[in-house]
């Protein structure tokens, strides 16, 4: 393991999409969806894509320094084209158009076309929340999700966030993929050599595997809830449903019609969709916050089973990360993350990552 200051984290990933071909805000602003990720404990999202960011770029597949437009709106709704720009740049520029529709209507639904990978989506869904709003942010991803009987995936990953503000400092997140696990968590197993979980993936005969290696290639995730005795459907439909609110609303690629993008040799605009939601809470009943905190510090009072494990409401263990590292100030990667980001900086020619190595 290798630590690296947050603020050295947040250079070193600004360089590379700079040096690739973006603009400063734009590989500012898509470095701190990254590097907020390795933050909160999900290191799925955070410096391990940064190169998948880069190669797109490199190639063309993605115009980091288009701008994104609106094609057509309501009161309470509009429909963007990203314009194949970056994720984090077409979703900062969808969510502040619901959260300024919220703020006048009480809703802003906002869906987008043409957009390539945008991150955790509990950050675009926090940033509703900063606003003193429910936020909800949905995407859809390259196909790798096996619906129960198939040995062949059909939809992606295809999180759903949702984020709400209580009161005395209280806070409502969830950020979940619709499969069992996001493929990022495969590529961090990968990365340590180490197997991955049972429930996770298939391999090709349709089974599940533990070799994480074969569940890359296979490229084919198990649905949230596993197989069909364990409801896995429940999760093929919340994935279905994703893709609904994304790519078929905002007529962009959907399901089987989406590139495939951690794997190699994709090529081409990925054309994504997303949907923002932000939702006032003060257009419904009074009292909100109060019933919200009320709920979830109950959750947290419930006898676990075990007394070393406590119970923990939405969010909890994203905040708790999140604490620690500020207070550390740094944040950790497997070696074979350093020696990769290495040679990325010597390929993009960028003053490397300075590391200090447990």
């Amino acid at each position: 393991m290798g630590k690296v200051a947050t603020a050295e984290v947040l250079r070193f990933m600004t360089d590379c999409l700079k040096s690739a071909g973006a603009a400063a805000k734009a590989a500012e602003q898509q470095a701190e969806l990254l590097v907020q990720a390795d933050r909160m404990g999900h290191p799925s999202h955070g410096l391990n894509r940064l190169e998948m960011y880069v190669n797109d770029i490199l190639s063309g597949a993605c115009q980091p320094n288009n701008e994104p437009k609106v094609l057509k709106e309501s009161a309470s709704t509009a429909w963007v084209d990203a314009n194949n720009v970056l994720g984090a740049t077409a979703s900062h520029f969808a969510m502040d158009i619901a959260i300024n529709k919220a703020k006048t209507t009480g809703i802003g639904w906002v869906t987008v076309k043409g957009s390539n990978h945008n991150g955790m989506a509990g950050f675009w869904a926090q940033k509703a929340a900063d606003n003193g709003l429910i936020g909800m942010a949905f995407t859809n991803t390259s196909p790798l999700l096996a619906p129960t009987r198939s040995k062949q995936s059909a939809l992606g990953t295809n999180p759903l966030s949702v984020v709400a503000p209580a009161s005395n400092g209280e806070s409502f997140y969830l950020d979940m993929a619709t499969t069992a696990v996001a493929v990022g968590k495969i590529e961090i197993q990968r990365r340590k050599g180490e197997p991955i979980p049972h429930g996770w993936a298939q391999a090709p005969d349709g089974n599940e595997t533990t070799d994480a290696e074969l569940a890359f290639k296979t490229s084919c995730l198990m649905p949230l809830g596993g197989g069909e005795k364990t409801s896995g459907y429940k999760g093929f439909g919340l994935s279905a449903m994703v893709d609904l609110f994304c790519g078929i609303s905002a007529g962009a690629n959907y399901g089987h019609h989406v590139r495939s993008w951690s794997h190699s040799g994709h090529g081409g605009p990925a054309n994504l969709g997303h949907c923002f939601v932000a939702l006032d809470p003060g257009s419904f009943a009074p009292g909100f916050g109060d019933r919200l905190t009320d709920s979830i510090q109950h959750w947290r009072q419930l006898e676990p089973t075990d007394p070393n494990l406590p119970v923990m409401a939405p969010g909890d263990k994203e905040k708790k990360a999140l604490k620690e590292t500020i207070a550390r100030g740094t944040v950790s990667f497997v070696k074979q993350q350093i020696d990769s980001s290495a040679a990325l900086a010597e390929r993009l020619q960028v003053k490397p990552m300075e590391v200090t190595l447990d």
